[in-house]
């Protein structure tokens, strides 16, 4: 039977046994290392819950944890915070750690339960969440005007596994294990048998092309196919290739792979898309026991999540701009155009899936209904430019003007008759945006500078200077010291002004 790794590694698991104790009426402290220096088991925002009896999670390889628990319970009784250090530079000279580092910690006793309660919420709700530590000692959920140290976490990592046999058995097996959650799409009676004698319990029974599972991906989402049935392995790579899932890898030889690729060509996916799927799966080529080739997918797995994008995007504004007048497209309104049997303004809309930006505005216009219900239904906040005919810079200042700029480090702006746009493209922008000598971003495609593009806070008021058809590139070239642009591929940075742009865009997929 499936164990749970019960070592505390994640924030959610901290907080929520925390909490628990809390509730109970237990005298509590939690633990959380605010900085290192040099070799350390653990980063920055690790946590560690101590009460008067045990003690859940670590913050080292176990030199120091039970004089960590110590003076956490010292602090309990005093009712004070404490700041600690350990290691190179530490009072506590009979207590070196091995890696010639040093630790610091901040010692927090009855933290707020109303703070921890929503931290986990946020968290268990499969919401990045931060946690803000003030100078006094306390610990919020919000930004105040006291604090001193920000910690960002991300949901745990979880994996959807469709398959059959035994490859799919030890992969979920040792998936939660580890303490992922781990949901099993299964075809066949004796598997899900096997898999519920191996106290797995979220599974779901995979019958035909119609009745697929509902899926509820997220960015912290990893789905991994492990068997060999075309009809059903196209419309469940095509169903993951549409939403947010950080990995997607399909097990097989190269030359399977192929014949995959082939078939998703021929169902619609794009070549982007496509480019997103591992296969083979796994660090380790050519393996055949079915034990190994779960270690090493999930080692892939684990690789790929450091790419999931940080708390950091939660402070971006999505602008999406929707309100061009279609005047050049020959038959009626270009985003409500049929691409791959969903409007062009759809696929722009949807990837809004894969990020969660602490606001979202799209401009469109009052006369473009259509438009509006289908970027309400993608979860966009929408708004209507009276002006969008006087150029798309009076879009821009609309779009800012309805953001709460207080609340909003940068602004990304996307274009609505840009259908080909992927999730990875914006990934790498909202990456290089970390940089702090990075105040500007645009996307590159054969010498031409467009959107994605990304401005932050300081370059906003010069943002809303625009006017007439001087777009956002103006602002970019203006503080060029300060700019970067990144490459964008010529499929990506298809846009759609006419029917034979439409027809191009079609054909990509092909080419």
């Amino acid at each position: 039977m499936a164990a749970l790794l019960t070592t505390g590694e994640h924030p959610l698991h901290v907080l929520k046994r925390l909490g628990e104790w809390q509730e109970a009426g237990i005298e509590t402290a939690l633990v959380i290392i605010t900085g290192t220096e040099g070799g350390a088991v653990r980063a920055p925002g690790a946590l560690l819950a101590v009460n008067e009896d045990q003690s859940f999670g670590y913050i080292s390889g176990g030199c120091i944890d039970a004089d960590v628990v110590l003076q956490a319970r010292r602090a309990m009784a005093e009712k004070s915070p404490k700041s600690l250090r350990y290691g190179a530079g530490s009072p506590f000279v009979d207590l070196p750690l091995p890696c010639g580092g040093a630790i610091k910690l901040q010692i927090c006793p009855n933290p707020n339960p109303v703070v921890v309660r929503e931290l986990s919420k946020a968290l268990a709700a499969r919401q990045p969440a931060s946690l803000f530590l003030a100078h006094d000692g306390e610990i919020a959920a919000d930004k105040f005007a006291a604090a001193l140290q920000r910690f960002d976490y991300q949901p745990p990592l979880r994996l959807r596994i469709a398959g059959r046999g035994a490859d799919a058995l030890a992969l979920a097996s040792i998936s939660s294990a580890a303490g992922y959650h781990t949901t099993l799409q299964l075809l066949d009676d004796d598997d899900i048998r096997e898999a519920r004698g191996l106290g797995l319990t979220d599974i779901q029974r995979l019958t035909s092309i119609s009745e697929l599972p509902d899926v509820n991906d997220d960015p912290w989402t990893a789905f991994v196919l492990l068997f060999h049935d075309r009809d059903l392995e196209t419309p469940l790579l095509i169903q993951a290739l549409n939403g947010p899932a950080f990995y997607i890898g399909a097990v097989g030889s190269r030359r399977t792979h192929a014949h995959r690729c082939e078939a998703l060509h021929e169902a619609g996916a794009r070549e982007a898309q496509i480019a997103r799927i591992h296969g083979p799966i796994g660090l380790v080529p050519s393996l055949r026991d079915a034990s190994l080739i779960a270690f090493s997918t999930l080692a892939e797995i684990i690789e790929a999540a450091k790419s999931i994008p940080s708390r950091d995007d939660a402070r971006t504004a999505f602008i999406l701009l929707a309100a061009g007048a279609s005047s050049r497209f020959e038959h009626g309104d270009k985003l409500l155009a049929d691409l791959h049997g969903q409007p062009v303004l759809h696929h722009a809309a949807s990837l809004l899936n894969a990020f969660a930006p602490h606001q979202a505005v799209a401009v469109t216009t009052p006369e473009h209904i259509g438009r509006a219900e289908i970027l309400e239904r993608a979860g966009w906040t929408v708004i209507t430019n009276p002006n969008a005919d006087t150029g798309q810079a009076s879009s821009i200042v609309c779009a800012l003007n309805a953001l709460d700029l207080n609340e909003i480090d940068q602004v990304l702006v996307l274009l609505a008759d840009m259908p080909n746009v992927s999730p990875e493209h914006l990934s790498r922008v909202l990456k290089k945006a970390t940089h702090p000598s990075v105040h500007a971003i645009m996307s590159e495609s054969r010498g031409t500078l467009g959107p994605p593009a990304l401005f932050k806070r300081d370059l906003i008021p010069a943002l809303r200077t625009l006017d007439g058809d001087r777009g956002a590139k103006s602002v970019f070239l203006a503080n060029a010291c300060a700019a970067i642009s990144i490459e964008f591929s010529e499929e990506e940075s298809m846009d759609i002004d006419c029917v034979a742009d439409l027809e191009r865009a079609s054909g990509a997929l092909h080419a």
